[in-house]
Parts: C-alpha cells; sequence; structure tokens
C-alpha cells in the first residue's frame, strides 16, 4: 500500500509498502502539512532507488554471484541458478520458490525441499537486500515430519561385523564398527585414507567439506583397531580404507549383511545415530558427546538423538534400585 502518516503523540509518523519494500519512520514533526511534504519525499526516494539504484534490474544471477563473491556456501547453489538464471528479482514471490522446490526435486519430501530450495534461496535474495539492493523476502517452509531413525546399538554392531566377516567382507564389517565409534557419516567414513588412520596410537583424522570444510581427530577403541588392520591392503597414503569411493556403492552388500545376520535392516547413518544414544545412555554430558561425535552443537545431540527410556521403573534409581531398560521411545520432531 502507499505510504501513509499517523499520529504518535504528538509528532506524525509515515509507514506502507513501495514496491514489496516495507517502509515505516518519524517525520519527526507536529506538523501534519510538513509530515505530508515528509512523506512524499520518502516515496519519491523509495521509487528512485527502485528504478535507478544498485537493484535496478537486478537478476537472480546477480544475486547467486554476490552472495558466493560474499564467501558463503555454493552448496545447492549450482542447480537453483541453472533454475533461476536470468529472472528479475523484483518478479520472484515466495510462492513461486516454494513451486521452484517440487519442480526440481519432484521424489524429495519436506525438509529436502526446504534445505535444498527455500533456505538457500532465501538466504541469496536476503543477502541481496543487506547490500541494500531489494527488498527482502520471507518463504514459508514446508511442514516436515522426519523419519525417525533407530539407533544402532553395541550389540547390533557386533552381529553385523561377525556376518561381514564370515562373508567375508572385512571391509564392511570394519566400516561399520569404525562409524559407531566415532560418529562418522558414511560419506566421511569413505574418505578416510591410511595417510589419515594411525593404528599404534589409535587415531583418525576425518574431514567433513561440507557446508564447510573442517576437520576432528576420532579415537579408535581396541576393537576397530582390531578390524582396521584385519583389512588386506598394502597401506598406501592415498589408498581408501574401506575401498569405497562413495556412500551409495555400499548399500547393496549393506543390506544383504544384515539380512543374512538376521538384524534389523538399520542404514548407516543410523551407527551415527546409535552413537549418541549409546554415548548418553552411558552417563556421558551432551557436551563430551558433541565434541566426540563431531556435532557443533550440542542441543542437536539432544534434539535429534537423545531418546527417552519407556520403562517406568528407571526412578528406581534415585533409591540405588536396579533398573532394566528397555526398548526405547523414539523422540519425534514437531
Amino acid at each position: 500500500m502507499p505510504l501513509e502518516i499517523f499520529r504518535r503523540g504528538k509528532v506524525w509518523h509515515y509507514r506502507g509498502t513501495i514496491n514489496g519494500r516495507r517502509l515505516r519512520g518519524s517525520t519527526k514533526t507536529a506538523d501534519r502539512k510538513i509530515a505530508e511534504r515528509v512523506k512524499a519525499e520518502v516515496e519519491a526516494r523509495a521509487w528512485q532507488r527502485h528504478f535507478d539504484g544498485p537493484g535496478a534490474g537486478l537478476t537472480m544471477a546477480q544475486v547467486f554471484t554476490a552472495y558466493l563473491d560474499a564467501g558463503k556456501s555454493d552448496r545447492f547453489l549450482l542447480k537453483l541458478a541453472a533454475h533461476w538464471k536470468d529472472t528479475p528479482v523484483e518478479d520472484i514471490q515466495a510462492e513461486m520458490i516454494r513451486r521452484a522446490a517440487k519442480k526440481l526435486y519432484p521424489s524429495a519430501n519436506e525438509p529436502t525441499w526446504n534445505r535444498q530450495v527455500i533456505k538457500p534461496t532465501q538466504a541469496a535474495i536476503n543477502h541481496a537486500a543487506d547490500l541494500g539492493w531489494c527488498p527482502r523476502i520471507s518463504v514459508k517452509r514446508f511442514p516436515e515430519n522426519p523419519e525417525v531413525k533407530t539407533p544402532v546399538t553395541t550389540k547390533w554392531v557386533r552381529a553385523f561385523h561377525a556376518q561381514a566377516t564370515k562373508d567375508d567382507l572385512p571391509h564392511l564389517g570394519a566400516i561399520c564398527l569404525f562409524m559407531f565409534a566415532t560418529a562418522a557419516r558414511v560419506g566421511e567414513a569413505c574418505r578416510v585414507t591410511w595417510a589419515d588412520v594411525d593404528l599404534h596410537s589409535a587415531m583418525a583424522t576425518i574431514y567433513l567439506f561440507k557446508p564447510k570444510p573442517w576437520s576432528r581427530v576420532a579415537h579408535l577403541p581396541p576393537e576397530v583397531v582390531a578390524a582396521l588392520a584385519n583389512i588386506p591392503s598394502n597401506r598406501k597414503k592415498d589408498e581408501l580404507v574401506f575401498g569405497y569411493a562413495v556412500r551409495g556403492s555400499l548399500r547393496c552388500a549393506w543390506n544383504n549383511v544384515a539380512l543374512r545376520a538376521n538384524i534389523e535392516p538399520l542404514t548407516p547413518h543410523c551407527c551415527r545415530h546409535g552413537f549418541a544414544t549409546e554415548m548418553l545412555r552411558k552417563g556421558f554430558d551432551v557436551k563430551t558427546v558433541a565434541e566426540r561425535g563431531g556435532w557443533r552443537d550440542a542441543t542437536t545431540v539432544l534434539r535429534t538423538y537423545a531418546h527417552a527410556i519407556e520403562d517406568k521403573t528407571v526412578t528406581n534409581a534415585l533409591f540405588g534400585t536396579p533398573v532394566t531398560q528397555r526398548k526405547t521411545k523414539k523422540r519425534t520432531k514437531n
């Protein structure tokens, strides 16, 4: 709506929207005629900025370029830039971005649409807005009801490793133990080379490249060291420890081993989930679990990986009575 003036106390203020940009402020006068002139000047400057300012003719391609030039993450931007191309930013509406999410990833679900389209597109446009090029944009996220993953247990991991060893798949059994013991993501584990592993010191360096490159050093328990030592290899520094180039290359073998071991068909990521859950259950504080597992934010561990114990008799522990832990109740995100 066009600018209008309104009175607050003795002073007149203005408010309204010019080409999608919300304006609000004080005229700093109690004289209505002067306030009307101030309002008109503000409105004129806003339109001039739109037509002649840095944002005039601004395209999405320029927005993404400026975003990357500022050192922001390039994650998911290539596909977005190819989709929007030279679309004028002034033509972009929130609902268009929501529709683009479904078009770009038709087989995906709500969390993917939010993470890979809505969030980065909105971030890029709002970065341009911070530069004074265009108005900010707010896009309603799709409601999420993510699938809750079941964490692996030590018993599950040992059964998987035993079956993989029986099937002459030492690499697969070892990567399972490794992910459970270090909370490494499957992609991180696949990238580990022998140069990253020191069996004598029982340490491994794990690298994460997205959204920002960083690394951490993880301790290897004796059971994991033994599994790694039993992998047939020449131990060349640039050789992949587990022999899987990408995470998808182990999926089929992983599922088959779980089936033959007669255990629940859990995914590799459930090993990371299991690390957090088991460490919390054994009484380690959240901060320690987050640092040892490579979570930068300890609240993520509680929000995503903590599980409540169903057994109501756990309160017996207050009086020193033994408690038998039963099934866990999965926590879902609202």
